[in-house]
């Protein structure tokens, strides 16, 4: 069964940016919700127990009908999420260096003309959803918890949670704020690791 994963930081290391307040709501509430609804899909269908969470959203259309919707909402929502406690870190900001850096200019001109075309996409996503960098350089958005991997992509190097749970807060309706204070706390590092450790 699945459990709430810890953050590698406290829920107040990214000051003004991402406040205290919303980190704890959104780690230990909506998160926390995520992993009970699905370990609650997962005991109707105990043959699914053993299965990757990634092979299950991979392969959420042959999932047993009782179960799918709930796996693909709240396994996505967990799987989502897992990833974007590490997509960010108190020491983020900085700009990524080496092959990440030289695939991004080649495809954007330069990390601003990146920064912008990320943004665009993540205020424009209708509802509730997310922006994602691809290991192609590629900027792909997905509704509710959907993920690349829905649509048998390969897995994400960066993503932006742009449902209003993870802001509103601090922003209130205001995304594009949250957006650009997002920049401030984005994890390269991780991003630059999962670059260099593609297949």
């Amino acid at each position: 069964m699945y459990t709430l994963p810890a953050l590698d930081y406290d829920y107040d290391a990214f000051g003004t940016y991402i406040s205290k307040d919303i980190m704890e709501l959104h780690h230990s509430k909506h998160h926390q919700t995520y992993v009970d609804k699905l370990n609650a899909a997962l005991e109707q269908a105990p043959e699914l127990q053993s299965k990757k969470l990634e092979e299950l959203l991979r392969n959420v259309d042959s999932l047993p009908e009782n179960v799918r919707t709930a796996i693909r909402n709240h396994g996505g929502g967990h799987y989502n999420h897992s990833l974007f406690w590490k997509f960010m870190s108190p020491d983020g900001g900085v700009e990524p260096k080496g092959a990440l850096a030289d695939a991004l200019n080649s495809k954007y001109g330069d990390f601003q003309g990146f920064m912008d075309a990320f943004s665009t996409a993540a205020t424009g996503v209708f509802g509730s959803g997310w922006a994602w960098l691809q290991p192609d350089m590629s900027i792909v958005t997905t509704p509710n918890q959907d993920s690349p991997l829905n649509s048998g992509a390969p897995e994400p190097l960066l993503g932006l949670d742009v449902w209003e749970h993870a802001y509103y807060l601090d922003y209130t309706y205001k995304r594009p704020d949250y957006i650009k204070a997002w920049w401030h706390v984005v994890n390269w590092h991780e991003a630059q690791r999962r670059f260099e450790q593609q297949p």
